[in-house]
């Protein structure tokens, strides 16, 4: 049986050609037939979908299994001309399609198009009414054809179908439909990070959720992640990774090339995510990454060298966390510059009184961690810079070196600290500590990389199939 799920059937037909006439006894009245090709169409409908472990779950719909099932079969011939012909079971003569008829169809189901007499499918392109194409690969003897990704809510598509008759001759026919539109409210959408603008090359692309998806709905988590595409020039490996129920983080596996293009954009606008969830509309970002600059402080050594895409362009003596302050280790990446900050030892637990305790007017401050820590000038310790650690956790610089690094780095350039003494840099509460992630680490966030055992195709992926004959 061969079917195809849509809300709204049209096929094409010549104008002002006059449709074939069966007689009673099914044989063909008049000059005999032109090449052609019968195409079972069928259509789910919303209110009559069952549970998605019930029959109509299945990808071969059978008559009977679904309530909402309805059919009609569809004349492919060898001008690529269309008509619609009621099922052999009810009689009457073949008609041409000559109105809409809009019928609630669930979009998580799944399309299907597949021969109802011998022949073979030879070039099925499914579009939708934005021009994208719809995934879907056909059956080894191409008899059948199947969608790869879901079909979208609210949405109408054009399906053209390329086939072979009995003899080899070529035949076709164009077809629409449209699924039924999504609940009104309550739609997930997404919110990208950073904005449009010029970052560093450790920059993280975030993901923010309008509402939660379990961790637990894999499928759910695997088909949003799937419709939230990251494209850059250069192309890069790269890879998404669940933070929480409703955040999302991207990043290379390396950082990003310096002169990199990237952008962000949603395809969750009318998708199913989860049991009858749909997808919004959500705006895209792009923005592009600045020469490569990374700053590394040897604590032991007590210097930050800082390289611009990979020639060492500053050497700055430093001091950084003393004993029961220890500076974190590991990779950090500036998430902002503020040219005056006051700083008080109480925001970060030292109490008022005790002989630790400071409260400082600071400048050129960059920001590397929530939390307070900072690369910034001290004028106090210039003494101790490149010789001991003094501080209570921040890098510390003369005035004129912070104020040449202040000038030098951006948000998302790399600083990094090493031989410290201090706690590991947290992946995601502080910052973005996500390079210390390992990429093997970082892949089994990705729902995608936890779906049948591997990554699932791209949503970029070509769906227009030419089989060879």
């Amino acid at each position: 049986m061969a079917a195809v799920t849509g809300a709204m059937l049209v096929v094409a037909a010549a104008p002002g050609r006059a449709p074939d006439a069966d007689t009673a006894d099914g044989v063909p009245a008049g000059p005999p037939r032109e090449a052609a090709v019968t195409l079972l169409v069928g259509r789910v409908l919303d209110e009559g979908r069952e549970s998605g472990d019930g029959p109509c779950a299945v990808r071969m719909f059978r008559p009977g299994l679904c309530s909402g099932w309805q059919e009609q079969r569809v004349r492919a011939t060898a001008r690529g001309m269309g008509s619609v012909l009621k099922e052999p079971a009810l009689g009457g003569t073949a008609r041409r399609a000559a109105r809409v008829e809009v019928l609630p169809t669930d979009s998580g189901g799944p399309l299907q198009i597949a021969l109802a007499e011998p022949g073979r499918l030879t070039d099925v392109t499914v579009r939708d009414g934005h021009g994208r194409h719809l995934a879907g690969a056909l059956a080894p003897h191409s008899e059948r054809w199947l969608n790869s990704e879901p079909l979208r809510a609210g949405e109408s598509y054009t399906v053209q179908v390329g086939a072979q008759d009995a003899a080899g001759t070529p035949v076709g026919v164009t077809m629409a439909f449209r699924t039924a539109p999504p609940a009104e409210g309550g739609r997930l959408t997404v919110e990208f990070g950073p904005r449009p603008g010029t970052y560093g090359a450790g920059r993280i692309v975030t993901a923010s959720l309008s509402h939660p998806v379990p961790a637990d709905d894999l499928p759910a988590r695997a088909r949003l992640e799937r419709s939230l595409q990251v494209t850059s020039e250069p192309q890069v490996e790269g890879a998404w990774h669940w933070v929480d129920e409703q955040t999302l983080h991207f990043r290379p596996r390396t950082y990003w090339p310096a002169h990199t293009v990237v952008r962000v954009r949603s395809g969750l606008d009318g998708v199913e995510v989860g049991d009858h969830d749909y997808g919004g509309p959500s705006d895209e970002v792009q923005f592009t990454i600045a020469d490569r600059i990374e700053a590394v402080t040897d604590s032991a050594t007590h210097r930050m060298t800082v390289r611009r895409n990979g020639r060492v362009i500053r050497t700055i003596p430093v001091t950084t966390g003393k004993a029961g302050f220890r500076t974190r280790s590991g990779i950090k990446v500036v998430l902002g510059k503020e040219p005056k900050v006051r700083m008080r030892g109480d925001t970060v637990g030292i109490k008022r009184g005790t002989s630790e305790f400071y409260d400082l007017p600071v400048s050129y401050a960059t920001r590397v961690t929530w939390s307070g820590e900072y690369i910034h000038a001290a004028p106090w310790s210039v003494e101790a810079q490149g010789e001991e650690n003094v501080s209570h956790g921040c890098t510390g610089m003369s005035t004129e070196h912070a104020a040449w690094f202040f000038d030098t780095v951006r948000e998302g350039d790399i600083v990094e600290v090493v031989n410290s003494g201090g706690e590991k840099m947290a992946p995601f509460d502080n910052g973005f500590g996500d390079w210390n992630v390992d990429w093997r680490t970082w892949l089994s966030g990705s729902a995608l990389a936890n779906i049948d055992g591997g990554p699932e195709s791209s949503p970029s992926t070509p769906s227009r199939l030419h089989p060879t004959t």
